[in-house]
């Protein structure tokens, strides 16, 4: 169990409890600060400085290193900044639990925030007492400055682990591809099983290489470059033929030309591994690194393809790809925005008069910049996708959160498919859908729900977002018989008929699937 750190200042014997919040985090790379320990180590305090717990924001399993992702402290914030936190401390292990931001401002930004609403936080783990004076604030700037130093050194120990790792063949990541398959070996290199889609190494020493796959992809892959190669054929012209004899991709999608333009320019078909294409260190900006950063080992795998059919499809591609000027490139995408209105990377892929995405990437060193060149601004577009993922992220924590705390409980929640239908304890089952908010054109929110597939669930749980759809707002828990045949639109947005049914929080739903004792009948 952690210990407080810090000598705590016992309140006087009749003095008033004060009302508290715990805020935990436990990332993958410190396992041992575990969301029970750090909750001992706060409930110990509380207890010492008279404070009452009476709520909890929790992120487990989540990364310090931004905000994106962490449910947990958002929630913490909104509820803060929006005057719905009926405390008026938080209690944080230390200072690395509240996050290992790079920029060490971030950090305290946040913790500003809440200061300002009223709501002061408190490290129980650390050595000092978070009280605003100048040791205080001086040992939580160099507190906040390890933490995020510390990520960095370990992004550069990873990185390093990593590299080596593809030096000497193995395989980092990805999906095998067309006419290729991972296997999974032991540290002594012995074969153990072949990986399926989505399915990963669990041990730390096993290993994954890249072998060849079933004969029918090894044909179609090398009838590919044949095509390419010898025929003359384009890109377009391939996926067109492979989608009209019904044949599909590794992905049982149908083809695209950037699909046959990953095959043609993929050099793990004649066996090299090529790893660090872009990065994306300490959850930063994600870039695309150029030939000099790249980490490679060649013939480390068993080819499917002759290399030198391979190097003729790349003179190919780069001699087609010559042929057109920067101008040129510009001004058929120019084209394609008159013509459609909009544009985006699979819409410029499946234009037969467009060169590929990628290239205008290489060109011009990001779709965004071609973009700008050609007059479109595509920053509504960008942000839809932003919330998008915002509300897929947020979904994904829902359902773990939920799962997690039944299982805490005592009882079972194990989820039925790909969608947000878990059945619990056995007994019955729970679909959970998000409420996204829109804007109508008075002004109002209004609530849509992300449509229901599959079988009928017991119980429906709808997660509201506030306006921005970058928090929850609250939760609709119903029974399905209350909403009957109703769409679940309808009850998101008719308050009053469905009042009963919005909570705060989950806890109704926890409650309902908590586990009782039944003494033996006599």
């Amino acid at each position: 169990m952690m210990e407080q750190a810090h000598t705590v200042r016992r309140p006087a014997e009749n003095a008033q409890r004060v009302r508290a919040a715990q805020y935990v985090r436990m990332s993958t790379d410190h396992q041992s600060y575990s969301i029970d320990n750090q909750k001992d180590a706060i409930r110990e305090f509380a207890d010492a400085m008279n404070y009452d717990i009476v709520a909890t924001y929790e992120d487990a399993g989540r990364s310090g290193l931004n905000l994106e992702g962490r449910a947990g402290l958002q929630r913490l914030l909104a509820d803060v900044e929006t005057k719905n936190a009926d405390f008026e401390i938080v209690i944080v292990y230390d200072v690395s639990r509240w996050g290992r931001f790079p920029d060490p401002d971030e950090s305290a930004s946040y913790e500003y925030r809440c200061r300002v609403a009223g709501v002061r936080i408190e490290y129980c783990g650390e050595q000092f007492a978070n009280d605003g004076s100048i040791g205080s604030d001086l040992l939580k700037a160099i507190k906040r400055t390890m933490a995020a130093e510390h990520s960095r050194v370990l992004s550069v120990k990873v990185f390093a682990g990593q590299s080596r790792l593809i030096r000497m063949g193995y395989r980092q990541g990805g999906s095998s591809g067309l006419g290729l398959r991972r296997r999974l070996i032991d540290q002594h290199g012995r074969t153990k099983i072949m990986l399926a889609l989505k399915e990963y190494k669990s041990l730390q020493t096993d290993r994954v290489i890249l072998v060849p796959g079933p004969p029918d992809e090894i044909a179609t892959v090398r009838w590919i470059y044949n095509e390419y190669v010898k025929a003359g054929r384009t890109e377009l012209q391939i996926a067109r033929s492979l989608n009209a004899k019904g044949v599909v991709t590794d992905l049982n999608r149908s083809w695209k030309r950037e699909s046959i333009h990953q095959i043609l320019s993929n050099e793990k078909y004649v066996g090299n591994n090529v790893w660090n294409r872009q990065s994306f260190k300490l959850k930063q900006r994600k870039v695309t690194n150029g030939p000099a950063q790249l980490v490679r080992a060649d013939g480390v795998f068993e080819p499917i393809v002759e290399r030198k059919l391979f190097e003729r499809a790349q003179a190919i591609a780069d001699a087609r790809s010559s042929k057109m000027s920067n101008d040129q490139m510009l001004v058929v995408l120019a084209q394609l925005l008159k013509r459609r209105g909009t544009l985006s990377g699979p819409m410029i892929d499946a234009a037969a008069d467009c060169p590929p995405s990628s290239r205008y990437r290489k060109k011009f060193g990001s779709l965004l910049r071609a973009y700008k060149l050609v007059g479109y601004d595509p920053s509504q577009n960008y942000r839809f996708l932003d919330i998008r993922r915002r509300l897929r992220e947020i979904f994904a924590e829902v359902v773990h959160t939920t799962i997690a705390t039944i299982e805490r409980a005592g009882g079972t929640a194990v989820r039925q498919s790909a969608l947000g239908v878990l059945r619990v304890n056995d007994e019955f089952t729970v679909a959970i859908a998000m409420g996204r908010c829109r804007n109508t054109p008075y002004g109002y929110p209004h609530w849509v729900a992300s449509a229901q597939r599959g079988p009928a669930a017991d119980v429906k749980v709808a997660i509201r977002m506030s306006p921005d759809n970058q928090t929850i707002l609250d939760y609709l828990i119903a029974p399905a018989n209350e909403i009957g045949g109703k769409p679940l639109n309808c009850a998101l947005n008719k308050r009053l008929e469905f009042n009963t049914f919005f909570y705060k929080s989950l806890d109704p739903l926890f409650a309902l699937a908590e586990r009782d004792a039944i003494s033996a009948a006599r």
